[in-house]
């Protein structure tokens, strides 16, 4: 198994639960593993070549998980998969969290026209480096909370980052266009409401910058127990002077304290998600020994 693949599991196993990705009990030793979608019954069997991520995964079909869905469940969420992976495979770059939060769209578009649809998983359990702000419920994975999302609006257009981790602790970032300093807390609002995985993590990190009506300008950042993250965060966008922006940078904490090191790891992940966003021109730097788990 590659370290590219090893390092894979461990990221998405960390975000979605711990038994997302797991190797097939007919293949202990192979390449063959079975991927629980998050909220889903229905599991998939996926086989990943020696050459991965350099040719994509294999699906091979389902897998029966010894519990009953509806009708018809693991057949279209093999088919959103496949879909989902053809969508954003690159050679060279592991794709799983990119495919999973495809799913994880497509079945938030599905649960719109259906009733009963929303599904909640198993959580696990997680603690913080700095012990401020902890939360003990870990990384939890489930389809979008219909209902709150619905209450709080349309979802915001998030342009979301590759996985990064060091030490088995895993950072996400998401960054939007945002007007006004209400619509950017709205955002973050509906975001925590409507994903449980995000919402459960130890820290989200935020931070905007707004350009207001006549010379006006807004600038505000929270650390969400994370001390100095978000002021370090919002100097990067001065930096990059990025304006009428938000992003939020989520991270699990895996058990290992990482020092000052976190600080980069935060930053490199928020700036990964400004030049997907198109914010930036230049690649997003993979310096100081961050694993980036998934590209586009």
């Amino acid at each position: 198994m590659s370290d590219a693949l090893t390092d894979e599991i461990e990221a998405i196993n960390s975000i979605y639960g711990d038994d997302t990705l797991t190797r097939s009990a007919q293949d202990p030793d192979g390449d063959i593993f079975i991927l629980t979608l998050p909220g889903e019954t229905a599991s998939l069997r996926v086989q990943f070549p020696p050459t991965y991520p350099d040719v994509p995964p294999i699906l091979l079909g389902t897998h029966s998980s010894g519990t009953s869905g509806k009708r018809g469940t693991a057949a279209r969420d093999l088919a959103l998969f496949r879909d989902a992976v053809s969508e954003v495979y690159q050679p060279g770059q592991v794709c799983l969290f990119d495919a999973i939060e495809k799913v994880q769209e497509l079945l938030a578009a599905v649960a719109e026209g259906q009733d009963g649809t929303d599904a909640v998983a198993d959580e696990d359990t997680g603690g913080a480096e700095s012990g401020q702000n902890a939360n003990s419920d870990g990384a939890t994975a489930a389809v979008p909370d219909q209902e709150a999302a619905d209450h709080l609006g349309p979802p915001p257009p998030w342009t979301i980052s590759a996985v990064f981790s060091e030490s088995k602790s895993v950072f996400v970032a998401r960054c939007a266009p945002v007007t006004s300093p209400s619509q950017a807390t709205s955002y973050l609002a509906h975001l925590l409401a409507t994903d449980k995985r995000v919402r459960a993590a130890t820290h989200n990190i935020t931070a905007w910058r707004i350009r207001g009506p006549n010379g006006t300008s807004f600038q505000d950042c929270d650390d969400d127990g994370e001390t100095a993250a978000g002021g370090r965060l919002l100097h990067l966008m001065q930096l990059m002077d990025l304006w009428d922006t938000m992003v939020v940078v989520t991270r699990w904490y895996g058990g290992v304290k990482l020092g000052p090191r976190r600080f980069a790891l935060i930053n490199q992940t928020a700036r990964d998600a400004f030049v997907r966003a198109g914010l930036v021109k230049e690649e997003a730097p993979a310096a100081g020994g961050g694993k980036k788990k998934s590209g586009k």
